[in-house]
């Protein structure tokens, strides 16, 4: 385990790495942004702090005990991860839509440690994928796409711009 000082240090290069890099603001009606203009750190801890006081995410019973994949020792240490994962996985799907189970199952996999033998990449957890994927669902953030996957409906479009303009108006 890292100390904190070391993860505080992460946390701040991140963060001026995002402020360093200029994200090319798209041409939006009355000053709008989009997601694609704003860090992305910044704006999944954005998202994930609106999901959290809406309330209208529905968090699982197992969220405290669970791995978030086979390749994991341990739980996640932060009380809000799903609330995270939820806003990573929204904006991942307004990224690139289409994105199903499996495809969640890739983008969150890693690799499993298996003592003195080499490193394998695993797949991240099914379960969790779904949940999150379903939860969005409810939240009337996502819907089933019609040739597989998930896609963002048109209130998650406009839920996710408002973030990104309120988060590119705090970082200026």
């Amino acid at each position: 385990p890292q100390s904190s000082g070391t993860c505080s240090l992460f946390f701040l290069s991140l963060q001026k790495s995002c402020s360093s890099r200029h994200y090319p603001s798209s041409i939006m009606p009355f000053g709008g942004a989009t997601v694609k203009d704003v860090c992305p750190h910044q704006f999944v801890r954005a998202f994930s702090a609106f999901l959290k006081k809406s309330g209208k995410l529905r968090v699982p019973g197992y969220v405290d005990i669970v791995k978030t994949g086979k390749h994991k020792e341990l739980a996640p240490y932060d009380a809000d991860w799903f609330y995270t994962r939820a806003a990573a996985v929204a904006r991942h799907i307004y990224l690139r839509g289409g994105v199903g189970v499996g495809a969640l199952r890739k983008v969150y996999g890693g690799r499993k440690r298996r003592g003195t033998r080499p490193s394998h990449f695993c797949l991240g957890s099914s379960s969790v994928a779904r949940a999150v994927l379903q939860a969005l669902e409810n939240a009337k953030l996502l819907a089933k796409a019609q040739d597989g996957g998930r896609v963002i409906t048109d209130q998650g479009r406009r839920d996710l711009d408002r973030i990104a303009s309120q988060v590119l108006g705090r970082s200026e």
